[in-house]
């Protein structure tokens, strides 16, 4: 239980924390809309309930102490998870539920977002904030209610709903490969492999699969997001292997060509993920189950029609 006593005002924090950031009294009464004597009087309330001098007063200036300095930082962060937490319990008036969402970068913008609206049309009344993880985290750590997750399904104290395979087609733009005269698989052995950090076997493992030596499947390169692999190969810079569910606007459009039809099926799939508390809390029950149906009837997460002996056997 938080003590009263350990509570300062919140009109003396923030003058604290504006002349901390100013260096300067006059700027920070400026800023506040006060007077200088008003605030000084802030920060000496402030300065006597903890007992300790937060500046040292020279002349004209105020610097901070090395205790005023520690306190300044975890002021300022305080103040900003009070202004964040006033914004959204302001946004949030009349809504009937909140679903805080945790998503890889890539999958949020490319295929999750632009099929929100469905969901929204079947709640209205739901808000979803959308925050970005790239791996796994401890839920009763971070606000999150669920979360996107790639790889296998394991995450401790929380079940995982499969979603979709990752299936990864060769893609670069028409005029690379006019360029650089790519015609069978052979052709890629040469060209500019553009890599994804976090799948870094993927190509040595889509060669082994078409059956083609390759001396460095790792040159090329590097983006840690699909998406800058994605855009790399619009801009022509070289031939990406990119989950066909991720470019389904690309292809579609003639930005991007799908090179052969031989795909590699990853090892990992994309997964809902949820603390094991929360599986029958309705928002998140009726969110499992709406994103589940759209992953399975969505035709650009199925991939592309392929020989299965052309697909990798390590997944």
């Amino acid at each position: 239980m938080l003590r009263r006593g350990f509570l300062p005002s919140v009109g003396n924090l923030l003058a604290f924390e504006a002349t901390a950031r100013h260096g300067s009294v006059s700027r920070a009464a400026e800023e506040l809309n006060l007077t200088q004597s008003a605030v000084s009087r802030q920060i000496q309330q402030l300065e006597d309930s903890l007992g300790v001098s937060l500046f040292s007063r020279t002349r004209q200036r105020v610097v901070l102490t090395d205790v005023g300095r520690m306190y300044a930082t975890h002021v300022r962060n305080t103040l900003g998870e009070l202004s964040d937490a006033t914004r959204q319990a302001i946004a949030l008036s009349g809504a009937r539920g909140v679903l805080n969402l945790a998503v890889l970068p890539t999958f949020g913008t490319r295929w999750l977002i632009p099929q929100m609206p469905e969901f929204f049309e079947r709640h209205p009344d739901v808000t979803v904030n959308f925050g970005v993880r790239l791996v796994p985290f401890d839920f009763t750590a971070d606000p999150f209610d669920a979360a996107i997750h790639f790889g296998q399904p394991h995450w401790p104290g929380a079940l995982c709903d499969h979603l979709m395979d990752e299936e990864c087609v060769p893609v670069c733009s028409p005029e690379y490969r006019r360029r650089e005269r790519i015609e069978v698989p052979e052709d890629l052995t040469r060209a500019i492999l553009l890599q994804q950090s976090t799948r870094s076997t993927a190509w040595a493992e889509w060669f082994a699969s078409v059956g083609v030596p390759i001396g460095n499947a790792l040159r090329g390169p590097r983006f840690e997001q699909f998406a800058m692999v994605a855009q790399a190969a619009v801009a022509g810079i070289g031939v990406g292997l990119i989950p066909h569910f991720l470019i389904a606007d690309e292809l579609a459009s003639g930005r991007l060509t799908a090179l052969f039809p031989q795909s590699l099926i990853s090892s990992g799939a994309y997964y809902l993920v949820y603390p094991e508390p929360k599986a029958e809390a309705p928002l998140v029950r009726s969110f499992r189950d709406w994103i589940k149906t759209r992953a399975q009837q969505d035709p650009s997460s199925k991939g592309m029609s392929v020989d299965a002996s052309a697909r990798s056997s390590s997944g």
